[in-house]
């Protein structure tokens, strides 16, 4: 596919990486024109009889926002199954064929998709109010006044307002631009921020890094870029579920074994044997519904929905069900100090004039730089609090240029127009970025750091170009601005949990390495000692990767850095999360194995982020872990039960088909062993608690137990109703026979269930003893015994099938455990 993409001028580049579906240049111009303001001066935007007119023509802002799947998708999904297409149309010949009783499976897989529509109705109702709660509303102008509104109540030619970190929803025409810099890493790969000017072009899905501005919509709707980019590919299926392609795998491998054996079957039971045909379909359709583990993919579908609204109580929002999963698997975390380790706000805690310069003065300069930057960061903002405008009681000055925060370049300026008439340039940022190394102000800088103080530099700079590349150079230091961060209290309890699950945290910052390692120290994140200067990091994807596993805390990093950081992880095998609030953190976020942002970081962050927390808690992240621990853990141990049953099942049939014999069981009597020993406990097992560390390779882990286990159970059932077959004869051998095979099977099957319910608390024994308890009661109930055709005759053949059983049980125990010593646990 060609690529091409827009610079700045609305020229095409070559090289670049925008998908060619939409032409940006070609296309930009809307079906009704957008009268744009002239250059330079303000937009008041649209009247509100305007916005009803373009409402009611249907240019408006309609895109649904899809938080998960609607309810028919959800409904075809759990419905129009291979497996259940199979079992249905068996389910309809057991109906004709057979009593009722020999048709109870098709109710159980009726109930059991009716449960997972529901779990995934309310999984999705969870995720559309809790993403209606995180949505950012951009800032409109209407009528002459700005006003936050939802994204699907803009119109086109609205003028929406930009700064830092916002994103550009719809597409449009810049307005206005004060040093506006806009990332379209998103859409077109180039990481370089592109500077708008009025009448360039933005993108949907690009987001502003620096200054501010407004723009103009021309593209709404269906129309706008991102929208269109959205029906290419739905955004939730971006994060890899090891489980669901794991089980992916595992059906396709039951599918290609169950049709040649299904076929045999069917084949020894109606043509070889001349039995009776009504009985021959029971015992046929008896031996192909248990090969089908038709609830594994169901419990999967539930925990994930039930996780998803558990974490929704806790205002977590999940944009992506399988991070949930994912989160789970992470060995690495790269946390962003500022607004995870510490909240949003400063305070300044110390001014140190330098180079003899004036208090006064350097407070006037300061307040100024405040009133320069309509939309401060949190290090602006807090000047702002201490040095408001007006403060002192003079007049202003008048600002001439500003140039707000990067950070790719870590600092921020304004020029302008003293009350005396004089002209001035100020730069406000990093000090070991616009001081030369060697500098002896550095070491004073160097200390204050170490207490884990946030320092930045004013320095008066020549009059010039202040986003000039050169712009630091002859700049005389005149000021220290000393900021305390405010630490998050519930920090500490989050890295130290991190650290017993032995999961590596890494703390990415733009500040001053010492400080941020200082700041590390005081929340005891081991390794806090360990800092790098992320300007010495090497370039070479090894030795970074090498440096990264080294070191703990970094700072001074850029964002193309943090992006790099998080690829040389990944190189080296590790599952990497990525948390941040801000625009600098976008980038590593969208490449990260999981994205975390918090609910009050930019729109750009949580638009990329798979998890966001809602209630800013990093403290929330635990919980997510705990409950992907869980998912992971209970699936794992109830697909055992579930193949376990699959593999007898296959096996059995083959059995059968080699021995010329009746199938031993109708589907009554496997409905009932499957509900007791693997439907009704996998359902409690699936939403236990479990703390287990997700491990991977989840078939190899599942299939190692599940073989072993399912041949050990057919051919100790087999062998039971081979010896029933030599002892009964008459005419209700057949039924004495198969009351035997199901005693020993539901025995070692019991057992099975027994080991996966390990380690044991009392609800665990207490349902291993109901199961127990609710077959001896099938055996002992006369009517429940003829519902289920199941009558013990005589005492010498049912004791021989309870000692089998107890055989094979210890030939279980035996096994699983040179397995778990053979291949781990």
């Amino acid at each position: 596919m060609t690529q091409r993409a827009l610079d700045s001028s609305g020229e095409q580049t070559p090289g670049s990486s925008r998908p060619a579906m939409i032409d940006a240049g070609a296309e930009l111009d809307p079906v009704h024109p957008v009268d744009l303001p002239p250059s330079g001066h303000r937009a008041t935007g649209l009247t509100t009889a305007e916005v009803a007119e373009r409402v009611a023509r249907g240019e408006v802002n309609d895109v649904p926002v899809r938080s998960s799947r609607s309810l028919t998708e959800i409904v075809r999904a759990n419905v129009f199954t291979r497996f259940n297409l199979i079992i249905g149309v068996l389910w309809v010949i057991m109906l004709f064929v057979a009593p009722i009783q020999d048709s109870l499976f098709g109710f159980v897989i009726v109930a059991n998709t009716g449960i997972g529509i529901i779990q995934e109705w309310r999984a999705k109702r969870t995720l559309d109010s809790l993403a209606v709660i995180g949505e950012a509303k951009p800032t409109v102008r209407r009528d002459g006044v700005a006003a936050e509104v939802s994204t699907h109540e803009i119109v086109l030619g609205d003028v929406i307002e930009l700064g830092p970190g916002d994103k550009v929803v719809v597409d449009g025409t810049v307005a206005e631009a004060d040093s506006l810099e806009v990332d379209e890493s998103l859409l077109t790969g180039e990481a370089d921020p592109v500077l708008k000017r009025p009448g360039d072009p933005v993108m949907s899905g690009s987001f502003v890094v620096a200054g501010g501005g407004a723009f103009t919509a021309t593209k709404v709707g269906r129309e706008a870029y991102a929208a269109q980019l959205a029906e290419e590919a739905s955004r939730f299926t971006l994060v890899h579920s090891e489980l669901r392609s794991g089980i992916s795998t595992i059906l396709k491998y039951v599918t290609w074994m169950m049709v040649p054996t299904a076929i045999g079957l069917i084949i020894s039971q109606l043509v070889v044997k001349d039995n009776n045909f009504k009985d021959s379909v029971a015992r046929t359709v008896g031996g192909i519904v248990p090969m089908i583990p038709e609830g594994l993919v169901l419990l999967t579908s539930v925990a994930f929905a039930i996780g998803v609204v558990r974490l929704g109580r806790k205002q977590c929002l999940v944009q992506e069900l399988p991070a949930i999963e994912g989160l789970a698997r992470v060995d690495v975390v790269c946390l962003d100090k500022t607004g995870t380790l510490t909240e949003g706000g400063m305070d300044i805690t110390e001014v140190r004039p330098l180079n003899g310069s004036d208090e006064a003065y350097v407070h006037q300069v300061l307040r100024s730089l405040g009133s320069s930057d309509p939309r401060p960061n949190a290090s602006l903002q807090a000047i702002i609090d201490a040095y408001p405008a007006g403060g002192d009681g003079k007049a202003a000055w008048t600002v001439t240029e500003a140039m707000p925060f990067s950070s790719a370049r870590k600092y921020s300026g304004a020029a302008f127009t003293e009350t005396d008439g004089t002209s001035s340039a100020w730069l406000l940022g990093a000090p070991d970025v616009l001081l030369p190394e060697g500098d002896p102000t550095l070491d004073e800088i160097d200390q204050l750091n170490e207490q884990g103080l946030r320092v930045l530099l004013l320095a008066r700079v020549p009059s010039g170009e202040l986003d000039a590349p050169d712009a630091a150079e002859g700049d005389v230091p005149t000021a220290l601005v000393v900021l305390e961060q405010r630490l998050r209290p519930d920090a500490a309890e989050t890295l130290k949990y991190f650290a017993q699950q032995n999961v590596a945290t890494k703390v990415i910052s733009g500040d001053n390495a010492v400080s941020v390692g200082a700041v590390a120290g005081k929340l005891g994140l081991a390794g806090a000692e360990n800092t790098l200067d992320a300007r010495r990091m090497p370039t070479d994807p090894d030795e970074m990767a090498t440096a990264m596993e080294q070191n703990a805390v970094f700072g001074r990093v850029t964002p193309q850095q943090k992006r790099d950081m998080v690829a040389a992880l990944q190189s080296r095998g590790h599952t990497v999360a990525m948390t941040g609030d801000g625009v600098n953190d976008v980038l590593a976020l969208k490449d990260a194995d999981i994205g975390v942002s918090m609910g009050s970081g930019s729109e750009a962050t949580r638009a990329v982020a798979q998890i966001v927390l809602l209630n800013n808690s990093f403290a929330t992240l635990p919980s997510v872990v705990a409950e992907g621990r869980r998912v992971i853990g209970n699936i794992t141990r109830v697909a055992t039960l579930f193949l376990t049953k699959t593999v007898y099942s296959v096996l059995l049939a083959i059995l059968v088909v080699c021995s010329q014999v009746e199938y031993p069981f109708l589907p009554r009597h496997l409905t009932l062993l499957a509900t007791l020993t693997i439907g009704v406990p996998a359902f409690f097992l699936a939403l236990a608690p479990n703390k287990e560390r997700a491990q991977p390779h989840f078939v190899r882990r599942v299939m190692r137990y599940a073989i072993p286990s399912g041949v050990i159970a057919a051919a100790a059932t087999f062998t039971t109703y081979l010896i029933a077959r030599h002892h009964y004869s008459g005419p209700g051998a057949l039924e004495a026979e198969t009351s035997a095979a199901t005693l020993t099977l539901f025995l070692v099957a019991m057992w099975v269930l027994a080991i996966i319910a390990r380690p044991y608390t009392w609800w665990r024994i207490g349902l291993v003893a109901a199961m127990g308890l609710g077959f001896l009661i099938v055996l002992v109930v006369p009517w429940l015994q003829d519902f289920f055709a199941l009558k013990l005759v005589g005492t010498t053949l049912p004791w021989t099938a309870v000692g089998i059983a107890v055989a094979a049980a210890a030939l279980l125990e035996l096994c699983w455990r040179w397995v778990g010593r053979r291949f781990g646990a």
